[in-house]
C-alpha cells in the first residue's frame, strides 16, 4: 500500500519485488485516480480526505484486501499486507479492523488511528518498522501503538532504527523537499530483509 504520494513507480517496483519472491502481489490505489498523474497539491488533498474520513479509509483498505483474496490462484486464507508511510497506516488499519489477514508490515508508517483495535479483534500478526528520527511517528505514537496492541491481545513487534527518518526506504525522497524525510540505503536493505522473512514465516501453512 502506497505512501501519501500515491500509487507511483516506486510502489509498483515494491510490488514487483514481492512477486519476485513467488507471491501474487497487488498494488492498491487508495486514491482511486492513479498516483503517477497527481500533482503535489492533489496528493495532499486525497491524503487529507482519507485522514478526515477514517471510515472511508478503512473501507478502501478492506476493499483492497477482499480484491486480492478473490484473485485466481490466491489462497484467501493466506494473505498479508505491507505498506509504506501512509500505506503503513493503512495496513495497521487492516489489522485493527479484525480482517483475517495473516500479517501486516508497516514501513515508517503513520501510527495514529481514529478507531483503536478492540480487545481480541486483531488476528493479523503485526510488524511495525519505524525510525527514531521520524517526526510523523514520534516516540509517543510508538508507545501508544504498543499499548493499544497489547490491550487488544495482538501479536505485535516493533523495530526502531535509531538513525531512521521518515521514508527511509524511498531512494528518491530527497527530491520531494519534505521536512523530516531521508533515504537510508542500509535501513532500506535491513527492513526489507526483516519484512520478507516475517512474511515468509507468517504465511506458512
Amino acid at each position: 500500500m502506497h505512501s501519501a504520494l500515491g500509487l507511483d513507480d516506486h510502489m509498483c517496483r515494491r510490488a514487483g519485488g514481492v512477486a519476485d519472491l513467488g507471491y501474487i502481489a497487488l498494488a492498491t490505489d487508495m486514491y482511486g485516480v492513479g498516483g503517477m498523474t497527481l500533482t503535489r497539491g492533489e496528493q495532499g488533498r486525497h491524503f487529507m480526505r482519507l485522514q478526515k474520513h477514517p471510515d472511508l479509509m478503512r473501507a478502501r483498505v478492506l476493499a483492497g484486501f477482499e480484491a486480492v483474496r478473490t484473485l485466481p490462484d490466491v489462497d484467501g486464507d493466506r494473505v498479508s499486507a505491507i505498506g509504506f508511510c501512509f500505506g503503513g497506516q493503512c495496513v495497521l488499519e487492516l489489522a485493527r479492523s479484525g480482517a483475517p489477514a495473516r500479517s501486516v508490515v508497516s514501513f515508517h508508517g503513520v501510527l495514529t488511528t481514529a478507531q483503536p483495535a478492540l480487545p481480541g479483534a486483531v488476528s493479523a500478526r503485526i510488524l511495525c518498522i519505524t525510525g527514531a528520527k521520524d517526526p510523523y511517528a514520534p516516540a509517543a505514537d510508538v508507545t501508544s501503538l504498543q499499548q493499544e496492541m497489547t490491550a487488544a491481545a495482538a501479536d505485535w513487534q516493533v523495530t526502531m532504527y535509531g538513525a531512521g527518518f521518515h521514508a527511509f526506504t524511498f531512494p528518491d525522497i530527497g527530491e520531494q523537499n519534505i521536512p523530516g524525510v531521508a533515504y537510508d540505503p542500509l535501513l532500506d536493505r535491513l527492513s526489507w530483509a526483516q519484512a520478507t522473512e516475517f512474511l515468509a514465516a507468517t504465511l506458512e501453512r
